[in-house]
């Protein structure tokens, strides 16, 4: 005897070799020996044999009408076996029965399963409808079959590039037009970027990098929303002397500024001044709700987004000639070894006199080491600042952040890029970052001090990361560290101020310790953050390709920082090197440059020679990989 049996969805047949009341041993026509279910078994034959009765049973169930069938079974349930005998007119051969079987269920919207070899025609409208999606499946797939084709042709359908930024950066991919656009990079063997390309609608490549940043964060411009200008209090007392800035050329919103102040000979009296937007609007504003939005200004080589409306910048930014708001920190100063005998914290507003540029008073770093005189303007008062950096950095017993890594600073005017190496540990840099220190330091032991909430920055064994409890942050040597000092450029600095502030007035606090609020900004803050460094990275690796063709380059040296990775020495970029011999990290090599793709943002070299030893590995850090 054979049977013909269901299992995982397929018709099957076998020669019983033995039967019990629940189960039969049947071999395949294969030859293959199984176990199947007796509940399984939708018939039983003697003749023909398991493989001649498929075999008939699908040529018989080709000529078959399924709609036919289901006009003469419409609405009701019946058995397979009932429809074949009122098909044939007699009793069906095993072949027949097979094969109305088989067409059933092949038709799930004419057919519905009842049970083991019985089924239920489906009602007329619910089939018409059933059959309408089937047309409008079969039409879409036509379509996205064109669609397909004609990507692979360089022909880019109106469709698909109306969804062309989607289909870059985040592409959904139960679209059709994704669906197509897959389909034709994996025709021509093209990522997406390329096919666009060739299909002309990537334009610049830059445009492409910059437009994935913009895609994720500003998918409908980054024009500000409408909100009132910023009002600082009428009441805030007027510093005494005037207070000056320091920082890049280029920075428009400037947060921090210093005053210096001989009080005896024995005292100076050092004022840490940051701009005050905490005291010009209240959480909860409309100017409150564009800096949460947005957490941080982001900076990229040709532009930049700032987290504040320019107009507000303009109001508060502590600009040359201006009366601004400010959170001051004044320092009693020993004018013998520069230790800090007092400290204390004041809102009021300060004139600002100067705002001084580090590319302007370069010359500075050189002269203080050497003791000598340059004549520039607050000369005495940025060696004053130095001076007393120095002592803090001794009294932190770190040394001064960065001093020895490579830096680099991606600038882009008029379309032509300059690569410049950072600074760091520099008199100038020292001054403003030991004093940036220590008033996030101050502060945040301030508000640890009153029980007042604050999101600190924290560093254990571990790496950095942010929290609300005050704790040790041990690469910079304090036990507690906050952000104050930029809260024009960041979310979580404003937030701080504002705490600051209430603190200083002897008010309440905005935000307690557990508040949603400040646990959802401190979260938002570190995700948002990370995505616009991520993108920071891509583009500055982007400027730096950009460069490199610029000064038409055709060998470029570099420094192995393990197996046949290199970092270039000129710009922040890393490469790696299939052609690299074996080489000790910190070995310097001449690489020749072999090809640059703007779009795929990557760099390919081969090792040309090897220059010796150079820079140990530990310097040699840093830099985008590319290619």
């Amino acid at each position: 005897m054979n049977v013909l049996y269901e299992e995982e969805g397929e018709f099957k047949v076998g020669a019983v070799l033995a039967q019990n009341p629940a189960s039969f041993q049947v071999e395949s026509p294969h030859g293959r020996r199984s176990k199947i279910r007796a509940a399984s078994v939708v018939l039983s034959f003697e003749r023909p044999s398991g493989a001649e009765l498929l075999a008939e049973a699908r040529r018989f169930a080709d000529g078959l009408d399924t709609d036919f069938l289901w006009q003469c079974r419409k609405g009701v349930e019946f058995g397979f076996e009932e429809l074949a005998r009122d098909y044939v007119g007699r009793d069906p051969a095993p072949a027949e029965a097979a094969g109305v079987l088989i067409k059933l269920h092949s038709a799930p919207m004419y057919f519905y399963r009842r049970g083991k070899g019985r089924f239920q025609a489906a009602p007329e409208d619910t089939l018409r409808l059933a059959l309408a999606g089937q047309e409008k499946k079969r039409r879409l797939q036509e379509t996205i079959a064109d669609w397909a084709a004609r990507l692979a042709r360089f022909e880019c359908p109106p469709e698909v590039a109306r969804l062309r930024a989607e289909l870059l950066y985040a592409p959904d991919r139960g679209k059709p037009e994704s669906r197509a656009l897959d389909a034709a990079c994996a025709q021509s063997g093209l990522s997406a970027a390329r096919l666009f390309e060739r299909c002309g609608q990537l334009g610049d490549s830059h445009d492409y990098h910059l437009g994935r940043f913009l895609h994720e964060f500003f998918p409908g411009g980054d024009a500000f929303p409408a909100h009132d200008a910023p009002a600082a209090p009428a009441d805030l007392p007027l510093a005494e002397g005037a207070v000056f800035s320091l920082d890049d050329v280029g920075t428009t919103e400037i947060d921090d500024a210093f005053s210096v102040t001989r009080v005896s000979e024995d005292e100076f009296r050092v004022g840490i001044h940051i701009a005050a937007p905490a005291l010009a609007f209240a959480p909860g504003s409309a100017l409150a709700a564009i800096a949460r939005e947005r957490l941080s200004t982001v900076y990229l080589p040709d532009r930049k987004f700032t987290m504040l409306p320019g107009d507000a910048i303009a109001r508060l930014s502590l600009d040359q000639g201006a009366e601004r708001p400010a959170a001051s920190l004044y320092l009693s100063v020993s004018a013998r070894d520069f230790s800090l005998r007092g400290r204390h914290s004041r809102l009021e507003r300060v004139r600002v006199a100067a705002n001084l540029r580090h590319a302007e008073h370069d010359a500075l770093n050189g002269a203080f080491t050497a003791g000598e005189r340059t004549g520039l303007a607050f000369e005495e008062e940025l060696r004053t600042l130095w001076r007393l950096a120095e002592s803090l950095e001794k009294r932190r017993g770190k040394p001064s952040a960065g001093a020895a890594a490579l830096e680099y600073v991606v600038r882009v005017d008029a379309g032509r890029v300059a690569v410049e190496r950072r600074k760091r540990g520099v008199p100038l840099d020292k001054a403003v970052s030991e004093l940036m220190i220590l008033a996030n330091a101050s502060w945040g032991e301030l508000l640890a001090e009153r029980d007042v909430a604050a999101i600190y920055r924290v560093q254990g064994p571990g790496k950095v990361r942010m929290s609300v409890h005050a704790e040790l942050h041990d690469a910079l040597g304090v036990s507690s560290y906050a952000w104050f000092t930029s809260p024009l450029r960041r979310y979580v600095d404003l937030v701080n101020q504002w705490q600051l502030a209430g603190a200083l007035r002897g008010q309440r606090a905005p935000f307690a310790r557990n508040s949603e609020a400040l646990l959802a900004a401190l979260r938002a803050f570190e995700v948002t953050t990370a995505r616009y460094d991520e993108h920071q990275r891509a583009l500055e690796g982007y400027w730096c390709l950009r460069w490199l063709e610029q000064e038409r380059l055709a060998e470029a040296d570099g420094v192995v920082l393990r197996e046949n990775l290199v970092r270039l020495e000129r710009v922040p970029l890393s490469v790696r090197v299939p052609s690299l011999p074996e080489l000790a990290p910190g070995t310097r090599v001449r690489l020749a440059i072999e090809r640059i793709d703007l779009i795929e943002r990557s760099l390919a070299c081969s090792w040309r020679s090897t220059l010796g030893p150079d820079v140990t590995p530990s310097t040699a850090a840093g830099g985008q990989a590319a290619g």
